[in-house]
């Protein structure tokens, strides 16, 4: 988040009041300011009022080069390479990102299609880590197209995208089915980035919170550990539409699943856990995004096709370096 200086004046303290009021997409959000007394001064009342989530500058200090996030993970960002590519194509994207700077403070992981997660995986560089796009519930078996989790093992893989938009609302796989398949991957030690997010009929509704809390309460009456989860809010409307949420619009459905965490689950898991954002993420939007206190990183998907532009992605996380 942008730092305030503790030096605004009652006329500037109004003007960021204004600015808090507008419409966000899911609701107004209305900051109270105090007026001035001989006992009080307004930047002290407005700091007072505001939420969690808006911190005083000084909070923030620390020395340069420092990653401030209000989670304390590392920056994560994936890539959901989801049904694209060839052999042809995807030994090309191999070599782009093999080539790449890459800034080193960066969890970076990527979803290939499962036909050819070996050849990702006996090519790419060991910076970046694989990731499986689904998982069966259980040991695998007579369940004619899944893949199981022992099979991803098998294939050195760490991760496993669950709960994406395109598998609840295509496949129709519902909340409690993806919790099932988040619980058996973490079990055999295998990551979850779990996907929230909200159609765009749902957020014309006002039910964005709504949808989002009770993805995550399926996640949160399953899971053993939060341990190796990261979880990506990818708002339906903005998946491969050119469309993408605000950094303001992202930043609060993140700041409120984070505080859904610190209530429901705990305060630490709140703090540990990255939430990324995703939905028409490119290099042209990520570094206004990755600024934002919440968003953690990234799960990216047209754009991480292209080797030049998922790095751009990756290192949009200097946009969150911030300097004593």
């Amino acid at each position: 988040m942008a730092l305030v200086s503790t030096s605004l004046g009652g006329r500037a303290v109004s003007q960021l009041s204004a600015q808090l009021t507008q419409f966000s997409g899911l609701r107004k959000v209305f900051v109270r300011v105090e007026n001035s007394t001989t006992d009080s001064n307004p930047t002290q009342c407005f700091f007072g009022n505001v939420g969690s989530h808006v911190q005083h500058a000084s909070s923030r200090k620390g020395c340069r080069a420092v990653v401030a996030m209000a989670g304390s993970g590392k920056f994560f960002v994936g890539g959901n390479w989801k049904c694209n590519g060839t052999k042809d194509s995807l030994s090309k994207l191999v070599s782009d990102l093999n080539s790449a700077a890459l800034e080193s403070d960066v969890d970076i992981v990527v979803a290939p299609p499962f036909v050819y997660i070996d050849q990702v995986k006996n090519s790419l560089s060991d910076r970046i880590e694989i990731a499986a796009q689904n998982c069966w519930t259980g040991k695998g078996g007579a369940f004619t197209g899944e893949i199981s989790v022992e099979q991803i093992k098998d294939l050195d893989c760490n991760w496993v995208v669950l709960g994406h938009s395109e598998r609840r609302h295509i496949i129709g796989e519902d909340d409690q089915f993806i919790g099932k398949k988040a619980a058996y991957a973490l079990n055999q030690n295998i990551g979850v980035i779990a996907c929230i997010g909200e159609l765009l009929e749902e957020r014309e509704a006002g039910k964005t919170f709504d949808v989002c809390f009770q993805q995550l309460k399926a996640f949160a009456d399953a899971v053993p550990s939060w341990d190796k989860i990261v979880i990506a809010y990818e708002p339906v409307w903005a998946i491969g539409t050119g469309k993408v949420a605000t950094p303001e619009q992202a930043q609060e459905v993140h700041a409120a699943v984070r505080d859904w965490l610190s209530k429901n689950v705990s305060a630490d898991v709140a703090s540990k856990t990255r939430i990324i954002y995703g939905g028409s993420v490119n290099g042209g939007n990520c570094a206004e995004l990755a600024k934002q206190e919440d968003i953690d990183g990234f799960l990216v998907g047209g754009a991480s096709l292209k080797g030049p532009e998922f790095a751009t992605i990756i290192n949009s996380v200097s946009s969150k370096k911030v300097a004593a």
